[in-house]
């Protein structure tokens, strides 16, 4: 073991980036329950191919470009391919670069994940891991240097915990550019696309429950004060936005849905993800309570209009990450994170901070999001036809089928402009 290194933080954090890894897969199954069925395989391997292709792009490159000490803007080289990243501390810290390295690659996979949301049951795949290897040394490596790296944020006095800024704001509007992009589903407006399997999201919504004290516990890099803190917040948050997302789904329908109160665990994780280590757990409550209003709102508001932001990143992921950087500027704590205190302790200069972090980080990531999207255009199709949207991803995009009818397979012709898969092929 080198000079100092902490063998129980070594340990915890072996375990947290184990959780966070955890939450890729547990994704996919809580996405692939939204969709319809045709459509399960598909939406489930868009969060495994993250695993394969995000993990290469951030070794070889994201992760220096995060944090390596380039500029304000963005990290340099210095840490491409792995360069200099070995059993040493990195900066003071008691655990190996190594593995400092993979935990903050986990966040990255599931960011880059994140964002299928927003074009599941329409988007080709191979388009969709072009867009991958793009968006994962482009985008979330930059925010992440902003506000962990010692990038522009860091250094003005920005606070974010877990991921508030590369993870949640990041994920959120960079799936609000992606729907506007890619466009919605044929159907989408014209017949109700419903879950074809609420145990799929509740399971799924659980486990990420779960690895998200790695998540956030994980980050605070030892096995001190703030990872305690964090890992106690992320079970309040969550618990409180369920209670209230319980009140509001009963007012409105009179009826409490089990996708609801999935959806409420999801938010409650993501709103206290950047606060989870600044503030008291009293606070943790009631920013799990509040959090619920908006993302609610808007998972209610948005089908009624065009835009097909399929499950609704922006709402869970985007608005509740911002709404947990503002937080921060009202209600942390320095007796509780040792770091700062908010407006309501008498520092206005924090809630300023964390003004700046909202504005710029959904500029970037939309901006950016935009622009590659539409690049990738350029080059190659990124939608499917619409006689294959209508067979379903399953089988046009893999050849394979969740639920083994083979009724997919007779509908795919030349005329469509595809070959039947191997599989399906065989299978006649």
């Amino acid at each position: 073991m080198a000079p100092g290194i902490d063998t129980g933080d070594t340990a915890w954090m072996l375990v947290a980036t184990a959780l966070v890894m955890l939450m890729t897969p547990a994704l996919g199954l809580f996405y692939a329950g939204f969709v319809r069925s045709k459509n399960t395989l598909n939406t489930f391997m868009m969060s495994l191919a993250a695993l394969a292709v995000v993990t290469v792009s951030w070794a070889t490159i994201g992760y220096s470009f995060a944090f390596d000490e380039g500029n304000g803007f963005i990290g340099g080289f210095g840490h491409a391919f792995l360069q200099d990243v070995g059993f040493e501390p990195r900066d003071g810290q008691t655990i190996p670069h190594l593995l400092f390295f993979v935990f903050q690659g986990t966040f990255c996979i599931l960011t880059s994940a994140l964002i299928s949301g927003a074009v599941v049951e329409r988007m080709r795949f191979r388009a969709f891991l072009a867009f991958l290897t793009l968006w994962s040394v482009l985008v979330y490596p930059v925010l992440a240097h902003w506000v962990f790296g010692g990038g522009w944020l860091q250094e003005g006095g920005t606070l974010d915990f877990a991921g508030g800024v590369p993870v949640e704001m990041a994920s959120g509007f960079s799936a609000l550019a992606a729907a506007l992009v890619v466009g919605h589903r044929k159907d989408y407006g014209r017949q109700a696309l419903l879950p074809h399997n609420a145990m799929f999201i509740l399971l799924g919504a659980g486990l990420l429950w779960f690895g998200w004290f790695g998540f956030n516990g994980g980050s605070g890099i030892s096995t001190g004060n703030a990872s305690i803190l964090a890992f106690v917040n992320t079970l309040l948050a969550p618990a409180c936005t369920m209670v209230v997302w319980f009140v509001l789904d009963a007012v409105r329908d009179r009826k409490v849905t089990a996708v609801g109160a999935a959806t409420a665990v999801i938010v409650g994780c993501v709103g206290i993800t950047p606060a989870a280590g600044f503030i008291s757990p009293g606070w943790a409550m009631l920013l799990g309570a509040l959090a619920a209003i908006p993302s609610y709102a808007v998972i209610v508001w948005r089908p009624r209009t065009r835009l097909d932001e399929t499950l609704d990143v922006l709402a869970a992921h985007g608005l509740a990450g911002l709404f947990g950087i503002l937080f921060i500027g009202f209600f942390a704590q320095e007796s509780w994170n040792g770091v700062a205190d908010g407006l309501l302790y008498g520092n206005a200069a924090q809630l300023a901070d964390q003004a700046l972090a909202v504005l710029a980080t959904p500029a970037y990531a939309f901006g950016a999001t935009f622009v590659i999207l539409k690049g990738l255009g350029l080059v190659m199709r990124l939608r499917v036809h619409e006689r294959e949207e209508s067979i379903g991803l399953d089988v046009s995009e893999h050849g394979e089928e969740a639920y083994a009818t083979g009724e997919g397979a007779i509908l795919l012709t030349p005329e469509d402009g595809v070959r039947p898969p191997v599989a399906v092929a065989s299978a006649r």
